[in-house]
């Protein structure tokens, strides 16, 4: 069942780059930019991170916080958070429960071959953990996302 606006956020969210759980309750107080892309350092996730990035500090002075999420391995996202200076915790989901859980884990078709993988998508969740936002698949605009989440 996927998470829809309205819903509340799972308390546990995962693991990030350095093994450290990442809780929705230690982010109290502060909204959240929950966002899931296919995969570290390939040509559109690089360029909605390097985004994200550059529009930290107006996202934060917004009250967010950034969190980027994919299938990829702690080692993987340390490395994608080195060479792009990310400031941002990103989350190892190699299992796809998050993804399965908010239902952005799907099924692709390219050149007639399908596959499982990630639906690029963010969600926007308030100080409650509630979602207030869901901007999916056919709207992130990767190279302007942190304009997209501040201007609703």
């Amino acid at each position: 069942m996927a998470i829809e606006v309205g819903d509340r956020a799972p308390e546990i969210l995962g693991l990030d780059q350095h093994g450290n759980e990442i809780r929705l309750s230690d982010l109290k107080g502060t909204k959240l930019a929950l966002y899931f892309y296919p995969k570290d350092n390939t040509s559109g996730c690089t360029a909605e991170a390097c985004s994200l990035r550059d529009g930290y500090e107006d996202l934060r002075k917004a009250g967010y916080e950034v969190m980027g999420v994919s299938k990829d391995s702690a080692k993987s996202h340390r490395k994608f958070i080195v060479d792009h200076a990310l400031p941002f915790s990103l989350i190892a989901d190699t299992d796809t429960k998050l993804q399965e859980h908010f239902g952005v884990w799907i099924e692709k078709s390219m050149y007639g071959r399908r596959y499982m993988g990630t639906a690029r998508t963010t969600f926007l969740i308030n100080e409650e953990g509630i979602v207030e936002r869901i901007i999916g698949p056919k709207e992130v605009k990767t190279k302007d996302h942190a304009t997209q989440i501040l201007n609703r």
